[in-house]
């Protein structure tokens, strides 16, 4: 029987395999668990966690007995496998064929869990894991994810080699319809991707029998774990309608200019052997995302392999809402890239690379993730064509590095060819760009021509008395239709949910306050409150404020901006940041104290562009409120909008007409 190799390039990295005979033996031994640490420290120079490998040695064992019970014994086993160009890793999967001789393959999902209880979020289950109960995917959802993230993007599988199937092992639970593992609103995914119980060894052993009892699995395995990162045609095509369909996506004038170019140059790269990089550079509203997501459609049914990275966790997730679960395979994040092969892709898009980071490193990523490479290279050497889409002015945390600057220095250093564009037209704001040089002028961001704010038909501008003003006039554009929603600065606590799943009223001024949107680990969150990557699209986030971090990359019909104290004008002293009114502990860090007033005016110029109709601002400081309001030319602003009211009363739509 020829040899299974152990492990692969990084790509395709995994800590055991073997035949099927192996593996029982290996795990009846409980020798497994101590070969699969050997494999750990051998890849990552440390040893893995005591929990981890008492999880292999009780997992593998009950897995064992289901595979010598279904009686697999020519087959090929992998345990520990990482996905390509992903970070989860397959518990184990097994190749072999079917009876009548087609080559297949099964992913089982093993977990301990013992009981699991109900969750409000789609998809999800409350269990004990980690110390804890918990909200984690429901086993078929994760199986699920896993299945078609690989016949979607593996070519083994993609390119119809081998098939697939994925089940659950849930080998410490004892069949009860009661629980919420079997409850019937996961009743489609359960009938896909089946979980079977401790006390369900025997159906389990029938289902793989069945799926792979023609045997022959060792070549198989050898073509799987020989296969690459390659997108099928199915999943590119199916990407590309999805961004087309949906109405938000659409491009209008210079975006489209700039889409077209970027589109007739990838396609001349493309040829080429050496690496080519694309700065397209925009401020707050000038459609870069738009463009970004219409690249990867046209690239996608062009057949390129094609990816979209950001660094907003928030953002990307509710691209990923939109266009699905299948096309999510498509958006990453920038610390996707740090361990994978150069040239994977065809063409990454790189959106909102201001928040490009120096490292793929942060606290979350495991020690065998970690590379002392910068964050950088690894987007430009992934892929042989990266578009970078970039606003230097939107850099609002210490980490973020990202800059034209950079990106031209380390492609220059990679020897990559160099494109440049830029974006001038103004789609927010109604379509004034004065209103985003104003802003950039009055925060010292840059010195423009806009040095007054005196109004516009297209686009409303308010400096209102309280903060119930500011909610009320938010909550008047709602009720009328438009989005619109409520920021603020960093310059209050963020608590937890309470028990029952109920945000604290945090945001607190006199006479008024208001709950931030829920912090992105919350579980079990009450009715109505979004998770924070949903605040700014779903509706319950009208009753909650949202901060820089779940506003950016966004746009509202209207934004009420809370203008805290962690940013003050000062007369002649100019603009101060005030470190002790902020509770952003990560720009807190920041030691410089000109670095620190930086990153604060840039949030806050972050927070006042969000607006395609209206901007409304309560400042809790009273000179900030003089400064700004000395900047603003009330009676053009007055005249601005008498004339607005004259040609509405003679039934002409001045908004409609600057669209136009």
């Amino acid at each position: 029987m020829p040899e299974v190799a152990r492990r692969y390039s990084p790509g395709s990295m995994h800590l055991y395999t073997g035949t099927s005979t192996e593996f029982i033996s290996d795990a009846t031994q409980n020798l497994i668990a101590d070969k699969i640490s050997q494999s750990f420290f051998e890849a990552f120079r440390y040893n893995a966690p005591k929990s981890e490998v008492a999880s292999w040695r009780n997992s593998l064992r009950a897995m064992a007995d289901a595979v010598q019970l279904a009686e697999l014994n020519d087959h090929g086993v992998v345990v520990e496998w990482q996905l390509p160009l992903a970070s989860r890793r397959l518990d184990v999967l097994i190749s072999g064929s079917t009876p009548e001789g087609r080559a297949n393959a099964v992913i089982i999902e093993l977990k301990q869990w013992e009981e699991s209880s109900p969750s409000t979020a789609d998809e999800c289950v409350l269990t004990f894991v980690g110390g804890r109960k918990r909200e984690v995917l429901h086993p078929s959802a994760q199986v699920g994810g896993y299945h078609r993230y690989l016949k979607d993007t593996h070519s083994t599988f993609s390119e119809g080699d081998v098939g697939l199937q994925a089940c659950s092992f849930l080998h410490n639970m004892i069949r009860d319809n009661d629980d919420e593992v079997f409850a019937p609103r996961h009743a489609d995914l359960l009938q896909v991707y089946p979980v079977f119980t401790g006390d369900q060894i025997s159906s389990l052993a029938t289902h793989l029998h069945e799926r792979l009892g023609g045997g022959d699995g060792v070549p198989v395995l050898h073509r799987i774990l020989a296969g690459k990162y390659h997108p099928s045609k199915k999943l590119l095509d199916h990407t590309a309608q999805m961004i087309k369909g949906e109405p938000t996506y659409v491009l209008l004038d210079e975006q489209r200019v700039v889409f077209n170019t970027v589109i007739a140059k990838v396609a001349e790269q493309h040829e080429k052997t050496t690496n080519s990089v694309f700065i397209v550079d925009g401020g707050p509203g000038t459609g870069k995302s738009v463009i970004a997501l219409n690249l990867v459609a046209e690239l996608s049914a062009n057949g390129y392999s094609t990816h979209h990275a950001t660094g907003s966790k928030a953002f990307t997730e509710n691209v990923r809402k939109k266009v699905g679960k299948r096309a999510s395979a498509q958006f990453k994040y920038f610390n996707t890239y740090l361990s994978a092969d150069p040239d994977s892709l065809d063409v990454l898009i790189c959106d909102e690379a201001h928040r490009i980071r120096d490292s793929s490193n942060n606290r979350f990523t495991k020690k065998e993730n970690r590379s002392d490479r910068p964050q950088i290279e690894e987007l430009i050497d992934v892929a042989k064509v990266t578009v970078f889409f970039i606003d230097d002015l939107q850099v609002v945390r210490p980490g973020e590095v990202g800059s034209k600057d950079l990106i031209k220095y380390h492609a220059e250093k990679m020897g990559a060819e160099l494109f440049e564009y830029e974006l001038d037209i103004q789609f927010r704001c109604g379509g004034s760009d004065a209103f985003v040089s104003w802003v950039d002028n009055t925060l010292g961001l840059r010195r423009t021509a806009n040095v007054l704010w005196e109004g516009s038909d297209a686009f409303d501008f308010d400096i209102v008395d309280s903060p119930a003003e500011l909610q009320a006039l938010i909550n008047q554009h709602a009720a009328a239709g438009d989005s619109a929603r409520l920021v603020a600065g960093f310059c209050w606590p963020w608590s937890k949910p309470t028990n029952e799943g109920e945000l604290v009223h945090d945001v607190k001024l006199p006479d008024w306050s208001m709950p931030w949107n829920a912090k992105p680990e919350s579980t079990g969150l009450a009715a109505g409150v979004p998770k924070s990557n949903f605040w700014a699209s779903d509706p319950g986030g009208l009753d909650q404020v949202g901060c820089v971090y779940t506003a950016q990359g966004f746009e509202f019909d209207y934004v009420g901006v809370i203008f805290g104290r962690d940013l003050v004008h000062r007369g002649r002293d100019g603009w101060v940041g005030q470190r002790e009114f902020s509770k952003d502990n990560v720009v807190k860090r920041e030691k410089d104290d000109d670095r620190f007033t930086e990153l604060v005016k840039q949030t806050y110029r972050v927070l006042l562009t969000r607006g395609m109709k209206g901007c409304y601002v309560y400042f809790e400081d009273k000179a900030t409120r003089e400064f700004f309001e000395s900047r603003v030319d009330f009676d053009a602003v007055r005249r601005s909008v008498l004339a607005d009211a004259a040609a509405e009363a003679q039934g002409i739509d001045v908004a409609r007409e600057v669209e136009v």
